[in-house]
C-alpha cells in the first residue's frame, strides 16, 4: 500500500525512534512543525492501513512501526522496477547509472561490492 508524503514523513520518525508519543513524532520535524492533531491524524490513518500499532497506557497511546523500513523500501523499489521497468533490474540499474553519471570504474566498484554482500548474506545463511 502507498504512503503519503505525511505518512512517510512520520514513518521516517517512527523508523528512528522504534517508539514515541505523538509529542515525540511531532518534535522530530522541522519548524514549522504540523500541528498536534495533524500528527495525530496521520499515526492513526498508519495505524488503520497497518503500519503502526500502539500500547496505551491510559489516555496515552505509545506508537511503533509494525513494517520495518527494509519492508516498506523492498515493497517500493520492487513497485518501481515493476511500474517502470517492465520488472528489469538491469534496466533500472543501467537508468540509474545514466542517471548518475557513472564512470566504468564506479561501476565496476558497485558490482565488487556487490559481490561481497551478496557472498556475506550466503555465508550468513
Amino acid at each position: 500500500m502507498q504512503l503519503t508524503r505525511a505518512e512517510e514523513q512520520v514513518m521516517q520518525i517512527l523508523w528512528d525512534l522504534e517508539e514515541g508519543l505523538v509529542k515525540d513524532i511531532r518534535e522530530r520535524f522541522d519548524d514549522p512543525r504540523p500541528a498536534r492533531n495533524t500528527v495525530s491524524t496521520v499515526v492513526r490513518i498508519l495505524e488503520k492501513k497497518g503500519y503502526v500499532d500502539h500500547k496505551s497506557f491510559g489516555n496515552v497511546y505509545l506508537y511503533y512501526p509494525i513494517v520495518s523500513r527494509e519492508e516498506y523500501s523492498r515493497h517500493q523499489l520492487f513497485g518501481l522496477l515493476e511500474s517502470y521497468f517492465d520488472n528489469s533490474f538491469p534496466a533500472m540499474a543501467s537508468f540509474f547509472a545514466r542517471e548518475k553519471d557513472l564512470s566504468v570504474a564506479e561501476m565496476e566498484e558497485l558490482i565488487n561490492e556487490t559481490r561481497k554482500e551478496l557472498s556475506a548474506n550466503k555465508e550468513q545463511k
